[in-house]
């Protein structure tokens, strides 16, 4: 009773969370922008989930990993609005514990399922370019469904223990966080008892997930390089790679911010902490602000779906 006592005691009741360091009187204008990029995600991911599951024509594989990727990163942004404009348009800093750790574990459950989708992603461009004629009967229905099942059972059972472990560690009174929402890298720092087992399942996650993830990443377009360049023409070569762009930035917006909010937070003594926020709010909004502007673009079949959904509105009118 006595061991259970100390540890509740030495949970922290609040954390304190931070908006842009040295901007507080500017947070009522900074939120503005904020807003917007909200209302860009929730609007353009949800358009593209709304054409993928009205148009039967786009009930394949592509666009059910695309569809998977848009909710993802809804999910994600979620999963961090309450905190984000808490603190920037209302001046809300103070966060629960136990919500503090629900908020890490929904944006490292999901941000996992990211990038697991952009890994299945990649293998099915790679099947698209390398045998077209049986991509189809490779990816099946009840595969990708089992994919996606598989990643998000992955996701969570790979973080249920993390937030049990942040349970144990002393805080001695540190609470302030250096972003508008609980990340454990963050997290992580502010105990002053010994928190080796929690570094080394935190390495371990980042390790078996992001790391491996974008390793197959680069072997699957290493592969598809290779499919490409056997192509004779040169017209079948721009083709087959032109249905690889939309990809290529989804991984480059996701994977480019992630690296550098990680190496921010390993030199956090060494950089400034309004270094330390901008990468923080690249690493939140980056991909799914670019994303799906960038499918809408490129992908003319997620093009044709907005159109005439617009026009039918239109028609409505």
């Amino acid at each position: 009773m006595r061991n259970s006592s100390s540890t509740l005691e030495s949970l922290p009741t609040m954390f304190i969370l931070v908006g842009i360091p040295g901007l507080e009187a500017e947070h009522i204008w900074i939120s503005i922008p904020f807003c917007l990029m909200y209302i860009i995600i929730f609007l353009g991911n949800g358009t593209i989930l709304h054409v993928i599951r009205t148009d039967t024509a786009l009930h394949q594989p592509m666009y059910l990993f695309l569809a998977m990727l848009a909710l993802a990163e809804v999910s994600v942004s979620a999963s961090t609005l309450p905190t984000v404009l808490g603190v920037f348009l209302f001046g809300i800093t103070e966060i629960s514990f136990n919500a503090c750790l629900l908020q890490m574990f929904s944006i490292h459950s999901f941000s996992i399922m990211e990038s697991a989708v952009l890994l299945s992603m990649s293998v099915d461009r790679f099947v698209a370019i390398y045998n077209p004629l049986r991509y189809t009967a490779i990816l099946t229905m009840p595969r990708i469904f089992g994919m996606a099942a598989g990643i998000g059972l992955k996701s969570i059972v790979l973080m249920a223990p993390l937030t049990i472990l942040l349970r144990h560690p002393t805080f001695c009174g540190h609470n302030i966080l250096s972003h508008s929402y609980c990340l454990h890298p963050n997290l992580i720092h502010l105990p002053c008892g010994d928190t080796t087992i929690n570094n080394i399942y935190g390495l371990f996650i980042v390790t078996s997930t992001f790391g491996l993830d974008s390793l197959l990443i680069v072997v699957s377009y290493g592969f598809i390089l290779h499919t490409v360049l056997s192509i004779a023409t040169g017209e079948g070569r721009r083709k087959a790679l032109s249905t690889c762009s939309s990809h290529v930035c989804a991984v480059f917006s996701y994977y480019v911010p992630m690296i550098g909010l990680s190496m921010v937070h390993r030199l956090r003594y060494h950089v400034s902490p309004l270094l330390h926020a901008m990468m923080a709010n690249a690493y939140l909004f980056l991909p799914p602000v670019i994303n799906p502007i960038v499918y809408s673009i490129k992908t003319k079949k997620i093009r044709r779906g907005i159109s005439w959904i617009l026009s039918e509105k239109k028609a409505r009118v």
